[in-house]
């Protein structure tokens, strides 16, 4: 199965993100048309303490009009590398900076419609240093032990896609014993 690009039909531009609908030809030779987000991608940062916490950060986010429990998480830079983006975005939102980094994964968030893809990383070896948010940005963080997290996941307290992939890695890998919690 493939989707033959033929023209642009409309397009419009914000500060980070473009909205495209496209006139295609299916694999079956029909025509029809296709709406996009098109958006520079993005990190999320599993930072995972020592005391078996993870940082996490509250901000209001206004396209769903409440205030919303995640890991931290940004946009990438114009060509700037996914790993290099998780460490900015960590020291900007909560003020730590981590020794250690692992890729975990990297997911489309919602391919029906946008093509952002979101690296997530697990960092560890935290040091507390100062944060600062993003002009824009209003976002306290605080330090949740992992079993909080597991119970608000299963409340479904939790809504954040991003941050559920990022919490059901992090409790998988302790799981098979792969990060230690001793």
């Amino acid at each position: 199965m493939e989707e033959k690009y033929v023209k642009t039909l409309q397009e419009a531009s914000g500060k980070y993100i473009k909205f495209r609908q496209d006139e295609v030809i299916l694999s079956n030779g029909k025509k029809a048309s296709r709406e996009m987000v098109l958006h520079p991608g993005a990190v999320a940062i599993a930072a995972l303490t020592e005391e078996n916490e993870l940082l996490m950060v509250r901000q209001y986010r206004y396209p769903i009009k409440e205030v919303s429990f995640e890991l931290p998480a940004g946009k990438l830079e114009k060509d700037e590398d996914p790993l290099a983006s998780a460490k900015r975005e960590l020291e900007e939102e909560t003020g730590f900076w981590a020794k250690d980094w692992e890729k975990l994964t990297a997911f489309f968030t919602s391919p029906g419609f946008a093509n952002e893809i979101i690296h997530l990383y697990l960092a560890r070896g935290l040091e507390e240093r100062k944060a600062h948010p993003d002009p824009g940005e209003i976002i306290e963080y605080e330090k949740i032990p992992i079993k909080k997290l597991r119970e608000q996941l299963n409340t479904g307290d939790i809504k954040d896609a991003k941050t559920i992939i990022g919490l059901l890695w992090t409790l998988e890998r302790i799981g098979n014993g792969e990060i230690s919690t001793e």
